[in-house]
């Protein structure tokens, strides 16, 4: 990140939060699921089950000795039909896990709340749980919760800053669920030391603030509190909210540990919580469906597996015989574009968006003006222009001192580009081009 991330810019979209009044729907348990064993940044599990077996729910169906990983549990009771590859949204192949559901809900044998005495038993505890950053980055939260340099962190940030168009999941985990928030980073903030704890949420709800604020001070709690954010996107970037919290800037590659902070998304401190009373891993997720191809945009709380073609008959189904010109897994900002509505849900899905060809228009790429809008949208100050340039000359060099690594790919440059240039997209093909040179 550049000296004059200070003056960080944003952009002022529309944000189309059409659901925020929804309170959420429980989805019935649906005949089958499909429980991917890619559900993290990192080593995908193994299936430990095979056809034919009987699972029961929160019982582990997945599992690696790999570093950077996270259990997976059934979301459902039933028996496993089979064990298929897919494709997913990023290309590759993932292995799921099918399971017919019996619709009883047998809660596995070994359920029961965590007993954490300790620094080891939380971390234990916490991957136990499966939990990974369910607000899209997926990376196994029980690394996060131990860094190394655990007596330099004062700082444990919640982030309630749901700033891509359209989801309000998180919102309504806020106004739902807001004890579980406190309850879990309270406990998460006790194991770790911290000496202050924030919510940080934009000033665009008023509700969930005016929640948060009034049940800390019923509680006497005097080390966590809200933190007001401009209603600007991408203010939700970790990055970016390190800076606006505490001043420190937080370059690509550098751990928010080594600045003495820990983030973790709303929705997973409210999941911590409630996994401190009852022992359930993660086996269900809370989302926002929406989009004018959906007859009934809802948040709705899904177990994981399910397929979205299931969610959307949930909500209604689309509103025209032939569906939708365009799925998103997540935002229409950073979400990814999906080839079909059988795929399953995982963690870290926080929207389903089905667009008509209406919506899901895209103008014909022009030429660039040089108008510079741009570069001041970028949270980093990179010079976009400059790196679309680089990367057409496939110039790993020039990419490298134009920092193509700090991109976060947040698509700002992207959105406002009166030539509908995919810039974002092509400095994430640029870092590519970087790794494959060797460049440090």
């Amino acid at each position: 990140m550049s000296s004059s991330a200070k003056h960080l810019h944003s952009i002022d979209a529309g944000h189309y939060k059409h659901t925020a009044g929804c309170e959420t729907e429980v989805m019935p348990i649906p005949d089958v699921v499909k429980i991917s064993m890619s559900q993290h940044i990192g080593a995908p599990c193994k299936p430990l089950v095979k056809k034919g077996d009987e699972v029961k729910v929160g019982q582990v169906i997945g599992d690696t000795d790999a570093f950077v990983s996270a259990p997976i549990h059934s979301s459902v009771s039933g028996k496993v039909t089979g064990i298929e590859t897919q494709r997913n949204a990023m290309g590759g192949m993932d292995t799921l896990v099918v399971i017919e559901a019996d619709k009883e809900q047998t809660l596995a044998e070994d359920i029961k709340p965590p007993v954490i005495t300790d620094m080891e038993s939380f971390v234990k505890a916490t991957r136990a749980s499966g939990l990974v950053g369910l607000g899209g980055a997926s990376f196994p939260t029980h690394i996060k919760f131990n860094p190394k340099n655990k007596d330099e962190v004062k700082t444990f940030i919640v982030n309630g800053a749901e700033c891509e168009p359209f989801i309000t999941s998180d919102h309504r985990t806020m106004l739902e669920d807001a004890q579980n928030v406190i309850d879990g980073a309270l406990e998460i903030m006790k194991w770790l030391e911290t000496d202050m704890g924030y919510i940080a949420i934009e000033q665009n709800k008023p509700d969930a603030i005016a929640n948060f604020d009034r049940l800390i001070a019923e509680q006497g709690i005097k080390n966590l509190k809200t933190f007001k954010l401009l209603d600007k996107y991408p203010k939700g970037a970790e990055r970016v909210l390190i800076y606006e919290i505490t001043g420190k800037e937080c370059p690509a590659g550098v751990l928010p540990a080594e600045l003495g902070c820990i983030v973790s998304n709303v929705t997973s401190v409210a999941f911590f919580g409630q996994y401190l009373k009852d022992g359930i891993p993660l086996i269900k997720k809370r989302m926002t469906v929406d989009g004018d191809a959906v007859k009934e945009p809802k948040n709705i709380i899904a177990p994981l597996g399910t397929q979205i073609h299931d969610i959307i008959e949930f909500c209604g189904g689309y509103k025209t015989p032939e569906g939708p010109e365009k799925i998103l897994m997540g935002g229409p900002m950073m979400g990814r574009a999906i080839f079909s509505d059988q795929m399953p849900i995982v963690k870290n899905n926080n929207a389903i968006l089905a667009f008509s060809k209406n919506q899901a228009y895209i103008p014909e790429e022009t030429a660039c003006i040089n108008c510079g809008r741009c570069h001041k949208a970028c949270p980093f100050n990179l010079l976009p222009t400059g790196l679309a340039e680089a990367y057409e000359r496939r110039d790993a060099q020039r990419l490298s001192d134009l920092q193509v690594m700090q991109c976060m790919e947040c698509g700002s440059c992207s959105f406002v580009c009166p030539a509908r240039r995919p810039l974002a997209f092509m400095n994430k093909l640029g870092k590519g081009i970087v790794k494959e040179a060797g460049i440090k």
